[in-house]
């Protein structure tokens, strides 16, 4: 039995993460579902460390998840991607009011033997103003019943339950109440689309899941009826510190990268040096605004992070020279995979940000 990781410090982290970054490449080549590396961080007790010692888990601090995120992140961001949407799931589950739906799946999910996932960031992009909410739910005499689809899953067709997020319509007119649910995927009408082929990080199988009359019991509820039911409850970070935590992961690889080429090139040591310098402070200013210690938001770290781990895996790119650009080098995988934080959950004022950043333009 694999030991057991209970610290950002543990030497079974390391281990885990050379696991995973052994296998990384080949998972971003075939696209398929890294089933393995995730059985790998169920085993090694990873799953563990965002649930309550009541509910299973060892309980980590927001500090020590985000050194666990990172960690795992520059060994292999495809399976660290689908962790945090599963652990956004199990969040959203633990930190409800409904105690017979928190026993009916915490114990597996904290184990390991169940797969949770998300589908509500069309309540939290463009697609909420649409006249006709792109998933409805009618509220009926048992529960509701739900139709159309959440265009953005990661894993649907692995998981046992999604927390999914609907508008509340009412004689065929959207309503300004919402829900969150624990939908078992099981149930009659759940459709899980083929994945996306995505730029980068295909393996995730992220795509849409539909559903076409799909009845769901009232004990399934999370949240709500009620406006603004994202803001309801605990457990929610989309396009939060977690997201930065990845991106400062991900721009770790390519760092260690440049200080493994620097040893025969002393040319890269000054942009090295200035990186390396760059990320301890990003880091820090993370870690100071999870510990409620700093005036920054997190709209402004995800800012400094997107920007960052482009130019941290260009960097590493152009040292590569034109053997990174060949498929099959990480540094080229790893550009691709930074333009991921662009787009995914990227608040619209980090999005603009970014965008008059990349364009010149002065704050």
């Amino acid at each position: 039995m694999p030991t057991k990781i209970t610290s950002p410090n543990s030497p079974a982290l390391a281990e885990l993460c050379t696991q995973l970054a052994a296998r990384a490449d080949e998972v971003d080549r075939s696209g398929r579902w890294p089933a393995e590396q995730l059985q790998l961080c169920g085993e090694a007790g990873v799953y563990e460390w965002f649930f309550d010692v009541e509910h299973g888990g060892q309980g980590w601090s927001p500090e020590d998840v985000v050194h666990g995120y990172m960690a795992l992140a520059s060994a292999c961001l495809t399976t660290t991607f689908i962790l945090t949407q599963r652990t956004g799931a199990c969040r959203r589950i633990a930190g409800c009011h409904n105690e017979a739906l928190k026993q009916r799946w915490l114990p597996g999910l904290a184990s390991g033997e169940q797969f949770a996932t998300v589908g509500i960031s069309h309540l939290t992009t463009s697609r909420r103003h649409l006249g006709r909410p792109v998933l409805a739910a009618e509220e009926t005499a048992g529960g509701f019943r739900l139709t159309g689809m959440s265009p953005w899953v990661t894993g649907g067709a692995a998981a046992d339950v999604i927390v999914l997020a609907a508008t509340i319509v009412e004689n065929q007119q959207s309503t300004d109440r919402e829900l969150l649910l624990a939908l078992p995927t099981q149930l009659a009408g759940v459709s899980v689309d083929a994945r996306l082929p995505l730029v980068g990080l295909t393996a995730s199988s992220t795509g849409p899941v539909r559903l076409e009359g799909v009845e769901v019991s009232r004990d399934n509820l999370i949240a709500g009826p009620a406006a603004n039911v994202m803001l309801t409850g605990t457990g929610g970070n989309t396009g939060g510190y977690e997201t930065s935590a990845l991106a400062l992961g991900l721009a770790r690889a390519a760092i260690d990268f440049l200080a493994a080429e620097s040893a025969q090139r002393n040319d890269l040591l000054p942009p090295l040096h200035a990186l390396a310098e760059e990320h301890r402070r990003l880091v820090d200013d993370l870690l100071s605004l999870v510990r409620g210690e700093t005036r920054s938001t997190k709209e402004s770290i995800r800012q400094r992070a997107n920007t960052f781990v482009l130019r941290a895996t260009q960097a590493a790119l152009s040292a590569a020279k034109g053997t990174g650009y060949v498929l099959g080098h990480p540094a080229g995988r790893w550009c691709r995979e930074a333009l991921f934080f662009l787009v995914w959950s990227c608040p619209q004022p980090v999005a603009a940000a970014n965008l008059c950043e990349l364009a010149g333009i002065a704050d």
